[in-house]
């Protein structure tokens, strides 16, 4: 059975080379890398990750735990967050939370229990003193813990003040914005601090609906503006969603009842993932949040804390947005 002397052999490199390649640490040239991967797989030699493991006391699984991987937002997140972590050959183990604080609780203890390297937090229902108390790698998207765990977010604030101030540029003379809920101190709620703040500088009319986090569906969404919003939704000529789901339950309902968009009402959403994109009647106006990036900085991020160990290394990282202009302004 080949070993690895008998790769470098092989490939003409040195033993440690062919580590360096196996580990992807340290910078290899393509030209070497591909000598060393053809000898490795002309000779069957593939690296024992469990014995890799086991000497250096990781199991290069991280956990990521995200409200619900159904959504168009979080199924992307979590594509981008692994292809990463692969990249630097790390696993994922994904679970649902559901929005629900039992199971969130249950999955930290779980993956813990599991011996994975490290968290990558994307749901949000306990209260920051039991994270606090989690002695473990951290990374939280979107909301600030402790600054023992870094954050990674795009620019929320940034987000709401741009689509607050399109509505207005484009004539809307009282807003309306539907957020999550605001009871949680998550960095997503600065969209609705934005808001409220824009609307005052300009002196419009404004109002603030909070939906709810615990299910994050199209029929959610549909029943929520039916039974909250619908009432009073020809009183206004404009409104910003907090994601592209409530935007085109939104841009529905108001079709169904006659309110033509964009001459009557105006909407903006935010996220601009694969469901938005997929859509062509209409093209949502909406906020993009780039989640290559967030998803690539989150598992990077993680695993430089893993792999450092020391907190005096930990960045925050605030990501630009953007807005995409379609149809519904």
């Amino acid at each position: 059975m080949a070993n690895i002397k008998d790769v470098a052999k092989r490939a003409g490199v040195s033993v440690t080379t062919v580590s360096r390649v196996m580990n992807n640490r340290g910078y290899i040239g393509k030209e070497t890398r591909k000598k060393v991967e053809d000898a490795m797989a002309e000779m069957n030699y593939f690296p024992n990750q469990i014995a890799r493991a086991l000497q250096k006391s990781q199991s290069y699984i991280l956990g990521v735990i995200v409200p619900d991987s159904n959504h168009p937002f979080f199924s992307e997140l979590i594509k981008y967050i692994e292809m990463y972590a692969n990249e630097q050959n790390y696993k994922i183990l994904i679970c649902n939370s559901l929005d629900e604080p039992e199971k969130e609780s249950h999955y930290i203890s779980m993956l813990r229990e599991n011996r994975v390297d490290g968290i990558i937090m994307c749901s949000h229902t306990l209260d920051i003193e039991e994270y606090k108390a989690v002695n473990f790698p951290i990374v939280t998207f979107d909301r600030i813990i402790s600054e023992r765990f870094p954050y990674v977010a795009s620019d929320n604030y940034r987000g709401g003040e741009i689509a607050t101030t399109h509505l207005i540029e484009s004539g809307c003379k009282r807003l309306l914005h539907i957020s999550g809920p605001l009871k949680l101190d998550l960095l997503a709620n600065r969209r609705a601090d934005a808001f409220k703040l824009t609307c005052m500088r300009h002196h419009i009319e404004h109002e603030i609906i909070e939906g709810s986090n615990d299910n994050l569906t199209f029929e959610y969404f549909s029943e929520f503006i039916e039974n909250e919003i619908s009432g009073s939704l020809s009183s206004f000529d404009g409104v910003f969603c907090s994601n592209d789901i409530v935007a085109y339950a939104l841009y529905l309902h108001a079709t169904e009842r006659g309110i033509q968009v964009p001459e009557q009402l105006k909407i903006v959403g935010y996220d601009y993932h694969s469901f938005t994109r997929m859509l062509q009647t209409p093209r949502l106006t909406t906020i993009k949040q780039p989640v290559i990036r967030i998803g690539k900085v989150l598992s990077s991020t993680l695993i430089n804390l893993i792999e450092t160990d020391d907190e005096d290394t930990i960045n925050n990282t605030i990501v630009d947005v953007s807005l995409v202009k379609g149809q519904t302004t």
